[in-house]
C-alpha cells in the first residue's frame, strides 16, 4: 500500500511526529472552532435582531390596537351620551355640529358624524356595516370626501416606483385606510333614533405614526446610532411614515418589495427578517392589518436600520478572530518550543548512532539540557560508547599479545613434526577461544550493565508516556533494535566461546528471501552510493540456520562488498542448489563486488581474527561468519571473480549437523 505524502513526511523522523502533535490541534482543531463560534456567534447575533423586533412589532400592533379600540369606545360614548339625545331631539343642527367638534376633539378623531336612522347616507353603507364596534377598512375616496370633506386632500397619494416592488399601472392611490366606529342612538323607548359614525383616517397621518414611532423607539433605546421607524401600508404602498426618501422628505407613496407583499399579504403571515426599505437595509418586521370582514388590507411595519448592528458584530467577530489568532500564535510558538526539547536530543542520539555504524567510533551525543528520560538516555548512550571503545581497544591489545605469544610457540615447535604442528593449531586456537572468552565475560559485564539501564528508561518513557508514545513507536522500536543489537554483539563473541552455550534456534529458512531482507538494513547504506544491485535466486532449497546468525553472516559480506567500491560498482547476490552426487542437499549463496580484488596475502589471512585492510574495522566479521556457518556444517569460501572484483560463496545444509 503506498504512503501518502503526509504519511511519508510523519514517517521520516520524530521531529515531524511531535511537530503534527504540537501544531494539528493549533492549525486544524482551533480553526475549526473558531470558524464555528463565528459562525454561532453570527446566527446568535441575527436571532437577537430579529428577536428585538418581533418584540418591537408586537409594541406597535399593541398600540394599534389600542388605538382602534379607543376609536369604537369614544364613538359609542357619544352615542350614548344624554347630551347628543337632546340635541337630536331638538333638531337644533348648530348646537349638534357643535357638540360633536367638541367630542371629536376630546376623543382625538379625525371625523364624528351623525345622519337619521332611516336615511340612505354614508353610515349605511357596507363599510360602516363591517365596522360595528371598530376596524379598520378601506373606502372609496369619493365616499370619504362625503365623510369628511375637510379630510379629503391627504387621500390621493402619488404611487413612486420603487425597487423590487411588484408590477403595477397604478400612478396614484386614491382610497382612504381608515379606522372606522359605528354606535345607534337609541331614544328611551329603545328606538333607534339616528347614527354616529367616528373614526380616524391613516393616509398620510404623520403625527400618528410619529407617536407609535416615539412609543417603540424612544430617544436612546437604540444603539451605535440606529434609528428606528414605523409605516402603515393601504395593501402595499406606503400610506404614512417616517422613513426618509430623502433627507427631509418621506417615503409617502412608495411601495413595499414584492417578496415582503407576498408573504404577508397574501399568506397571512408575519414578516421578521432583513428588509430592504426605500434606499436601506433594515431589521424588520410586518403584519398584516384585516378589515371587519376578514380581508387583509394592509401591514403595520416597525424596523430600524441594520448597518450598525452589522458592524458592530463585524468588529466583535473580528476581535474574537484577532483574539483567537494570537492565542494560536503564542500556543504554537511555545508548543515547538517544548516539542523541541523532545526531538533535538533524538536527533542527536540518532545521528550519533548512525556515525558509529559507519566507523566514527568516537562520535557522541555531547550535552543534553534535558534532565528527563531522554536527557538520562542520552547519557548513558555516551557512557555505553566509551565502554565499547575501551573494551574495544583492549581486545585489540589482547589480540596482539595473544599473536605475539602464537608467534613465539610456533618459532618453538617449527622443528615438530606434521602431528605436533596440528596439535599446535588447535592449541592456538584453543587459547585464543580462552582468550576471547574471558575478554568477553568481562566486555558482557561491563557493557550489559548500560544496556540494562537504557532499556529501563526506554520501558519507561513508554509507560509514562502512555498513548502518547504512539506517534515516536518507531524510534523507541529503533531504540529497541539497538540495544538488542549491542546485545547480540556480546553473545556472539561469547559463542565463540563457548559455541555449545549459545547455539541459535534452528529454522528452515528461505535463503533468497533472507537476502532481500539484509538487502532492505542496508539500504541507508546504498542510498549513498552509486552500487548497482544485480540478483539472481535460482535455489528452490530451504537451509536449515538460526535467522539472526543467516542475517548475520550474509550483511557482513553485503557491507563488506559496499565498503570496496566507494566510487559506486555492481553488487550481485546469487542463489543456486547445492548438489552433491547428484543430490540436493543445501544452498549456495555468492555475493559478488566489482571492487579490486582479494590479493594473496589477504586471501591467506582472510578469515584470521582480527585481521583487517581498513583502519576502522576490527578484524572479526569474516571469523565469526566462518564460525557460524561451520557450527552448522557449511562453509564459507572467498576468491576472485571472474571480470574482477571479489566472490564470497557460502555452502549451507538442508539439515545442518549441529
Amino acid at each position: 500500500m503506498k504512503r501518502t505524502r503526509l504519511g511519508t513526511w510523519l514517517a521520516q523522523s520524530v521531529r515531524n511526529k511531535l511537530l503534527a502533535m504540537a501544531l494539528l490541534p493549533l492549525l486544524v482543531v482551533l480553526p475549526l472552532l473558531v470558524g464555528a463560534l463565528l459562525l454561532w456567534g453570527d446566527v446568535a447575533y441575527d436571532r437577537l435582531l430579529i428577536t428585538k423586533v418581533r418584540s418591537d412589532l408586537a409594541v406597535a400592533r399593541g398600540y394599534f390596537d389600542q388605538v382602534v379600540a379607543e376609536v369604537g369606545g369614544g364613538t359609542e360614548s357619544v352615542a350614548a351620551s344624554h347630551a347628543l339625545l337632546k340635541a337630536l331631539k331638538a333638531r337644533d343642527a348648530p348646537a349638534l355640529a357643535q357638540l360633536l367638534d367638541r367630542q371629536r376633539a376630546q376623543l382625538g378623531l379625525d371625523f364624528l358624524v351623525t345622519v337619521p336612522a332611516d336615511a340612505p347616507a354614508l353610515l349605511n353603507s357596507d363599510a360602516f356595516s363591517a365596522a360595528r364596534g371598530a376596524r379598520v377598512a378601506i373606502v372609496d375616496g369619493a365616499q370619504f370626501a362625503r365623510l369628511a370633506p375637510h379630510l379629503s386632500s391627504r387621500v390621493p397619494i402619488p404611487i413612486i416606483p420603487t425597487r423590487n416592488a411588484a408590477p403595477s399601472e397604478r400612478k396614484i392611490e386614491d382610497r382612504a385606510l381608515v379606522v372606522l366606529a359605528r354606535a345607534e342612538v337609541v331614544d328611551d323607548d329603545g328606538r333607534v333614533i339616528a347614527l354616529v359614525g367616528g373614526g380616524v383616517l391613516l393616509n398620510q397621518n404623520l403625527p400618528f405614526i410619529d407617536h407609535i414611532n416615539r412609543i417603540v423607539y424612544p430617544d436612546g433605546s437604540l444603539p451605535f446610532g440606529s434609528q428606528g421607524t414605523a409605516t402603515l401600508f393601504m395593501d402595499d404602498v406606503r400610506i404614512t411614515t417616517n422613513v426618509r426618501l430623502f433627507k427631509d422628505e418621506r417615503a409617502v407613496g412608495t411601495r413595499v418589495s414584492q417578496v415582503v407583499s407576498d408573504a404577508v399579504l397574501k399568506r397571512g403571515s408575519t414578516w421578521l427578517d432583513r428588509a430592504f426599505v426605500v434606499n436601506d437595509w433594515y431589521v424588520s418586521g410586518y403584519e398584516p392589518l384585516v378589515d371587519g370582514a376578514g380581508q387583509r388590507v394592509g401591514m403595520l411595519y416597525v424596523g430600524y436600520l441594520e448597518q450598525p448592528f452589522r458592524l458592530v458584530k463585524y468588529g466583535m467577530l473580528g476581535a474574537i478572530g484577532v483574539i483567537f489568532v494570537v492565542v494560536m500564535a503564542l500556543a504554537a510558538f511555545f508548543s515547538v518550543r517544548w516539542a523541541r526539547s523532545i526531538f533535538r536530543p533524538v536527533e542527536r542520539m540518532n545521528r550519533t548512532i548512525q556515525a558509529v555504524e559507519e566507523g566514527h567510533g568516537d562520535a557522541r551525543v555531547g550535552h543534553v539540557e534535558a534532565r528527563d528520560e531522554i536527557g538520562t538516555l542520552a547519557t548513558h548512550l555516551d557512557h555505553l560508547l566509551d565502554v565499547i571503545d575501551e573494551k574495544t581497544r583492549s581486545l585489540q591489545s589482547w589480540a596482539n599479545e595473544l599473536d605475539a605469544k602464537v608467534a613465539e610457540r610456533t618459532r618453538e615447535l617449527a622443528a615438530s613434526n606434521a602431528s605436533l604442528r596440528q596439535a599446535q593449531q588447535q592449541l592456538v586456537k584453543s587459547e585464543k577461544l580462552a582468550a576471547i572468552g574471558q575478554l568477553t565475560a568481562s566486555v558482557a559485564h561491563e557493557i550489559n550493565n548500560p544496556i540494562a539501564v537504557i532499556q529501563g528508561n526506554l520501558d519507561l518513557m513508554r509507560e509514562t508516556l502512555g498513548e502518547h508514545a504512539v506517534p515516536v513507536r518507531a524510534e523507541l522500536k529503533l531504540l529497541d533494535e539497538q540495544v538488542e543489537r549491542m546485545r547480540l554483539i556480546v553473545t556472539q563473541l561469547l559463542q565463540y566461546a563457548r559455541p555449545t552455550e549459545y547455539a541459535g534456534y534452528v529454522e528452515s529458512l528461505e535463503a533468497s528471501r533472507v537476502m532481500d531482507e539484509c538487502l532492505v538494513l542496508v539500504g541507508h547504506m546504498l542510498a549513498r552510493t552509486r552500487i548497482e544491485v544485480a540478483k539472481d535466486y535460482a535455489a528452490t532449497q530451504r537451509v536449515g540456520f538460526n535467522r539472526q546468525e543467516l542475517q548475520q553472516v550474509l550483511l557482513n559480506l553485503i557491507i563488506n562488498a559496499i565498503q570496496v567500491m566507494p566510487e559506486g560498482g555492481r553488487l550481485g547476490l546469487h542463489t543456486r542448489d547445492w548438489v552433491q552426487d547428484g543430490t540436493a542437499c543445501g544452498v549456495v549463496l555468492e555475493v559478488t563486488d566489482t571492487g579490486p580484488g582479494l590479493s594473496p596475502e589477504v586471501r591467506e589471512n582472510l578469515f584470521r581474527p582480527f585481521f583487517t585492510t581498513r583502519n576502522d574495522g576490527n578484524g572479526l566479521g569474516l571469523w565469526i561468519s566462518l564460525g557460524l556457518v561451520e557450527r552448522y556444517g557449511g562453509g564459507i569460501e572467498a576468491a576472485n571473480a571472474q571480470g574482477g572484483g571479489a566472490m564470497f560463496r557460502v555452502r549451507l545444509l538442508t539439515e545442518p549437523q549441529v
